[in-house]
């Protein structure tokens, strides 16, 4: 086995190598003047299972595109030496929430980013949590791998949750699987039922209103589980109208933190308890002594490392997946 790590995301590849127990493997990254790049393995690759970790959330040195083109290009260059499967590991899915027309000519950018990664040769993608589970299987036609978060999170906030009454919400209708995906876990684990809910959302014109919550949160710890925190204005929504309705506390769960403009507002805001997120996306401008006081980071690459483990040696991910050891 092969195990490469963009510089965009080596940090994220040294983490995940280290759960493997091992280095990752050299690779070469040079960029031109006029702009271009180049990158290439420094060891053979003839015949092997090569694995390429990339995220592509953009940052202040390269944005997404610039990362897409930069894993194309090094997917298509160990396909063209001779490897014999090659796995794009994406932590962090850019363009995933746009994966249906919602007016006239809009793209869909999903199939669209599908397109771009099978044609360059790419045997297999696995990625974490993303928008649209269902746009991600469909939009891909080789071998795709879906890791999400349950045990990763519920590992970790289960030792804190005492004996509380909980609500596992949905801050809009499309998220309601992944929140009861994550509250039949916990039911599981805890040995005792978990309530749901979900919120109304709207959008026109990068516009969300919409404040119904439908469900019971009164006298509970309510989990508001997401994907991603872009903003955080949709979990602050979320997290307002469960304190109305007598939540005692919310805590904010999302796999990939973003946290882009407007991030620093909604991380002060106190109508949430606490914010969980994942290192798929390393932490940005924001105030580092704000983050630290108000965010918990849990690894996924552990998570990360365990499945290229298994799919090296043809394992299970279902099992992986399926209950949290």
């Amino acid at each position: 086995m092969l195990l490469f790590a963009m510089e965009a995301s080596r940090d994220f590849g040294q983490a995940v190598a280290g759960h493997l127990g091992t280095n990752l493997d050299p690779h070469e990254e040079r960029a031109f003047e006029d702009g271009e790049h180049k990158s290439r393995p420094l060891v053979n690759v003839r015949g092997r299972d090569a694995y390429v970790i990339q995220g592509l959330h953009g940052d202040a040195e390269q944005n997404t595109n610039d990362k897409l083109v930069r894993l194309l290009m090094f997917l298509a260059t160990l396909k063209d030496d001779g490897a014999a499967r090659v796995t794009a590991v994406i932590p962090y899915l850019a363009y995933a929430r746009k994966d249906r027309q919602t007016k006239a000519r809009d793209p869909v950018a999903t199939r669209t980013l599908a397109r771009l990664i099978e044609s360059v040769g790419t045997d297999s993608v696995m990625t974490l949590d993303v928008h649209n589970l269902a746009a991600f299987q469909n939009a891909f036609r080789c071998c795709n791998w879906h890791l999400d978060t349950r045990s990763l999170f519920a590992r970790h906030v289960i030792p804190q949750l005492g004996s509380a009454e909980l609500s596992v919400v949905s801050p809009d209708a499309g998220g309601v699987k992944r929140a009861q995906l994550f509250r039949e876990m916990l039911e599981g684990l805890l040995g005792r039922p978990v309530r749901a809910a979900f919120m109304e959302k709207r959008r026109s014109a990068g516009v969300v209103s919409g404040s119904h919550l439908v469900g019971d949160a009164e006298g509970r710890t309510a989990i508001v589980v997401d994907d991603m925190i872009a903003s955080g204005g949709t979990m602050v929504r979320a997290a307002q109208a469960l304190k109305e309705r007598g939540a005692e506390q919310v805590i904010a769960f999302a796999a990939h933190g973003l946290f882009t403009k407007g991030a620093e507002q909604a991380l002060e805001d106190a109508a949430i308890d606490r914010w969980i997120v994942t290192d798929t996306v390393p932490r940005r401008s924001i105030d580092p002594v704000l983050f630290d006081r108000r965010v918990e980071v849990v690894s996924a690459a552990p998570l990360f490392a365990e499945a290229i483990r298994r799919l090296h040696h043809d394992g299970s991910l279902v099992e992986l997946l399926s209950f949290p050891g």
